[in-house]
């Protein structure tokens, strides 16, 4: 039986920052993507974006933990973190805000 690779004190401390300041990050870049996306009206899209804003932080601790190493679960969420707020951001003069 193998046994389980231990973690280092300082992995373990970059995944609890990846998953306390990603996640936050995560979820606020996740909040504007759903205010600006939803096809809803404009006050019920942010009313929803800001409750589904939980459950995404949720699923960025979960995948800071998850992941196979610390550095893994930076790329993640910093990659998923960057498109989201390009595609929430991005300049109107591009069409792609509904």
């Amino acid at each position: 039986m193998r046994k389980a690779k231990s973690s280092t004190p300082w992995s373990l401390s970059a995944r609890v920052l990846a998953a306390i300041l990603g996640g936050y990050a995560l979820a606020y870049v996740a909040t504007a993507f759903l205010s600006v996306y939803l096809p809803l009206v404009r006050s019920e899209r942010v009313v929803f974006a800001s409750l589904a804003c939980f459950a995404v932080y949720v699923v960025g601790i979960v995948w800071a933990f998850a992941a196979r190493s610390a550095l893994l679960a930076w790329l993640g969420l910093a990659g998923l973190t960057a498109l989201l707020a390009l595609a929430a951001y991005l300049p109107g003069d591009f069409g792609v805000r509904p």
